[in-house]
């Protein structure tokens, strides 16, 4: 993986905060603000993995911030967090009835942060980028859909043609 020096330090300093976050839960297991860090390094950092890493790792995300949300359900930063971790994980996910599962949930932890905190323009613009993500879902994947289909249906026409 070839990474540019931001990104490189991106990377540094979310393996960091994830690293701290461990060691702090292991002294206070009940600190929201902390699951919500840890949660959003993970976040962060499974952008640089693999699809089935950068998966499982949006999963330990989401997991995290439940954990958080179990401690304080009414902190607005986990809920903003929660919703974008699912928005990620519905984007990873080809299927498009599967992923509108995770947008769904995505919608309602948007709304709910902007319950929490009505001002933050953040989760306001989060709420509104959330109704348009299933549509986006879609055309990714169909153009996705149609460029492996122009891969593979592309060499067999052009060696079909040089034999007649």
């Amino acid at each position: 993986m070839d990474l540019q020096a931001s990104e490189f330090d991106r990377l540094l300093f979310f393996e960091h905060a994830r690293k701290t976050a461990e060691a702090t839960y292991n002294t206070n297991p009940l600190d929201a603000d902390n699951l919500t860090r840890w949660g959003g390094a993970l976040l962060e950092l499974s952008q640089f993995q693999s699809f089935p890493d950068s998966k499982k790792m949006i999963q330990d995300a989401i997991s995290k911030l439940e954990e958080a949300l179990l401690v304080d359900p009414k902190k607005h930063e986990t809920l903003w967090c929660l919703g974008n971790a699912h928005t990620s994980y519905a984007f990873l996910t080809p299927d498009q009835e599967e992923a509108k599962v995770y947008f769904d949930k995505a919608a309602v932890y948007f709304q709910q942060a902007v319950d929490e905190d009505p001002g933050n323009e953040l989760y306001k613009k989060s709420l509104e980028v959330a109704d348009k993500a299933p549509q986006l879902h879609e055309e990714i994947h169909n153009r996705d859909r149609a460029q492996q289909a122009l891969g593979t249906s592309g060499p067999s026409t052009s060696s079909g043609t040089k034999r007649t």
